[in-house]
């Protein structure tokens, strides 16, 4: 058997990657992790959103943050890229889904999902310190009468969060060394002070982000950690060409020349996007041609809608708080969930305009314009208020409003016409909606009520496309190579020791927040590796 530079190279270290790592070097393997993203501390994150040099991930332009904005046809998807993933600006929101997703989907039927992923999602909670959020703050008081007013009081809810909240956490243990998980293991840590600034990278030791867990031990039990690096080529070594003898990786540090791995296994969890960005690439370049046409099917964004109020110059501070807090039902099924950024946040503010209530279905573009103009000539001081970025985290309330319909896309790999000479993904299909009829008369009608201003993402009025921050599959698990990408332990169809574990194998749509469920999946995956022999 060749000596191999590694036995399990990583792309990624999101959920999917930092999962994969621990349990792997648990079992003895060696384990190298490539991330394109830079390691964040307390001591380097941004202090404002307005430092976009830390804060957006916009390489082109010399910004190498965290936080990241892909425009496409369909939608706009907000995503992470650090060490840790997406860990680092999602909003710890843990949810297991409903039973039903597992029956529907390409993944049905390949196990018995409702038997086997509970003891999954048991660990993943422990690993990720989920607890039940005990901090309420102004959003979620104000949502939760809100709810009251029109009806579906009864259905507020406190969210499941991964946070450190103190002693009264039901995974704290009696902190040793400072850490409460781990029994010393893990790192330092201290209680959240509720500032709201989950999504822009927690400063205070708070949020249980991977680089707190899965990755932190990963790297204790032997990982290796690659930072600002990229993957470039996966290509199989041997004449077979199907991975029995191992791959050459190419990897290409920032700013340094590239540099080669062999790895008898490689595992890529460079998040949806990521993972078919990649998988695309080396499929067209001939070095993984055997890789299912089924590449890109099936991609789920949970059928998102980003809207809210703006209470101009009230007395509460909606900015105070956990990222999400609580939630909420509507009677048609609609999720709303109480979303804040901290204060200093306001650039966010950029993303929001008025909301254009006239019709329901697609958003007309002339009469938003219209309303306006009209609004600036008749009250433009209310206007200004509403629309000004100043206080914009203390004065809104966010709402993310998800539903359980199916709106899935395709992913197809082609030339644009703004770079045309540059192949890279798009989306083909039906259009998402970006209008929520419940929950855009929720917001509006409260809005309405108190004398505020209802707003929703300026991708829904002037590209009539919804922003999500959930993008799944891609790369589906499945039966056969004709209708997804990898078998039900996440190997790639017509290749050995080639895995995908990340969100692209999502294979229906959640209908929540998709981090608990991706860390349970890659649990599962690695769990069905064996040990490795002793030498």
């Amino acid at each position: 058997m060749p000596a191999f530079d590694t036995d399990y190279l990583i792309v990624g270290s999101g959920f999917g990657g930092s999962v994969s790592a621990l349990r792997l070097a648990e079992k003895g393997y060696r384990v190298t992790v490539v991330e394109q993203g830079r390691r964040f501390t307390p001591q380097n994150m941004p202090e404002t959103t307005w430092n976009l040099r830390r804060f957006l991930w916009l390489p082109a332009l010399a910004c190498r943050g965290f936080f990241s904005l892909r425009l496409f046809r369909h939608m706009l998807v907000l995503h992470g890229n650090a060490v840790g993933g997406g860990s680092i600006t999602y909003a710890n929101t843990l949810l297991v889904p409903p039973d039903e997703v597992w029956r529907n989907g390409t993944w049905a039927g390949l196990c018995d999902w409702e038997k086997l992923m509970p003891a999954h999602y048991r660990t993943a909670e422990r690993m990720l310190g989920v607890t039940t959020n005990p901090l309420l703050a102004d959003a979620d008081y104000r949502l939760q009468s809100l709810a009251a007013e029109a009806g579906v009081g009864g259905s507020f809810y406190r969210t499941r969060v991964g946070i450190y909240f103190g002693h009264d956490d039901e995974q704290v243990q009696t902190p040793v060394n400072g850490d409460p998980y781990f029994q010393g293991k893990g790192p330092t840590r201290s209680p959240c002070i509720g500032c709201g600034g989950c999504m822009v990278g927690c400063r205070y030791r708070a949020k249980n982000s991977l680089d707190y867990n899965y990755l932190y031990l990963a790297e204790k039990a032997g990982a290796e950690l690659l930072p600002e690096s990229r993957v470039t080529r996966i290509e199989p070594l041997g004449e077979a060409g199907d991975g029995s003898e191992g791959y050459r990786v190419t990897v290409k540090p920032f700013r340094r020349p590239e540099q080669h791995y062999t790895a008898q296994n490689v595992i890529v969890s460079a998040g949806s996007l990521g993972t078919q960005k990649l998988l695309f690439a080396m499929r067209e370049q001939g070095l993984l041609p055997r890789i299912s046409p089924a590449l890109g099917r099936n991609v789920f964004t949970n059928a998102e809608s980003l809207i809210g109020i703006r209470f101009p110059g009230g007395h509460e501070d909606f900015s105070r708080g956990i990222a999400i807090g609580s939630g909420i039902h509507l009677a048609d099924g609609t999720h709303i969930e109480a979303t804040r950024f901290p204060a200093g946040s306001d650039i966010v503010s950029l993303l929001g305009t008025l909301m254009n209530h006239s019709r329901s279905g697609r958003l007309n573009l002339r009469q938003w314009l219209a309303a306006f103009l009209k609004g600036w000539f008749t009250r433009p001081k209310s206007m200004w208020q509403a629309l000004r970025p100043k206080n914009m985290a203390r004065e809104s309330l966010i709402f993310l409003c998800m539903q359980t319909a199916p709106q899935p896309l395709n992913m197809v790999w082609r030339n644009t016409w703004w770079r045309p000479w540059r192949r890279q993904l798009a989306t083909e299909g039906a259009a998402i909606p970006a209008y929520i009829p419940a929950a855009s008369d929720f917001a509006f009608q409260a809005a309405q009520t108190h004398g505020a201003s209802a707003f929703t993402c300026v991708a829904d009025v002037f590209l009539n496309i919804p922003a999500t921050a959930h993008c799944m599959g891609g790369a589906a698990l499945a039966a056969s190579p004709e209708e997804g990408v990898c078998d039900v332990q996440h190997r790639v169809f017509g290749y050995h020791n080639l895995y995908v574990i990340d969100g692209a194998n999502i294979s229906a749509n959640l209908g929540v927040n998709p981090s608990l469920t991706i860390t349970a999946l890659a649990e599962a995956a690695i769990s069905r590796i064996a040990p490795k022999e002793p030498l």
